[in-house]
């Protein structure tokens, strides 16, 4: 009997969670560019591919809360990412955490526009605030506040996604290169 588990608890919790090459070739959203996603360097786990998958993961995650799958999958063919990595870090965002992201997002887009420090003035914005368009308009500053919040999200958790991943990239592998030179430095003495 063959034990298939890698040595490590998260690379089995990726290849269990992580679509199949053969999954997404069967889409019928992709089947007019399978062929480009069957291409096997987007499916390899190198330096390279590895940070950019993730940061178009988080970026596709943030920018669009509805077919963020297929965002990052089109975004990773040019940028030749990691398909299936951009693919699991979209969930990053999801239904259950859609709430928390809603409020930070909100937050953040506060901070960044400084919109409530901005002067009431002018005939037009009193006649808007005075009463039948008031809830309108609360609404309309809300959801833009959200969005830009969205996509500031989006650029700096990309951002921090890239750096986060590349560092740990590097990590792995000189653990990797580390223990391997301490068997082949056990096997000589």
């Amino acid at each position: 009997m063959t034990d298939t588990r890698s040595k490590t608890f998260l690379a089995d919790l990726i290849k269990r969670h992580m679509p199949t090459r053969e999954a997404m070739a069967q889409n019928k959203y992709l089947a007019p560019i399978a062929h480009r996603f069957l291409s096997p360097e987007l499916w390899r786990f190198t330096r390279r591919s590895v940070p950019r998958g993730v940061a178009l993961g988080i970026f596709a995650g943030f920018i669009i809360p509805v077919g963020q799958i297929f965002l990052a999958a089109f975004l990773a063919l040019p940028a030749r990412a990691n398909v299936p990595l951009a693919a699991l870090v979209t969930f990053v965002t999801n239904p259950f955490t859609l709430p928390f992201w809603l409020v930070v997002a909100n937050k953040v887009g506060r901070v960044v526009l400084k919109i409530d420090a901005v002067a009431a003035g002018g005939a037009a914005r009193a006649e808007i605030e005075s009463g039948r368009w008031s809830w309108f308009f609360e609404i309309g500053k809300l959801a833009g506040v959200t969005a830009f919040g969205f996509v500031v999200l989006a650029i700096v958790g990309a951002a921090v996604g890239y750096l986060v991943s590349g560092v740990v990239w590097r990590l792995i592998i000189a653990r990797r290169r580390a223990r391997r030179r301490a068997r082949h430095a056990m096997r000589a003495a």
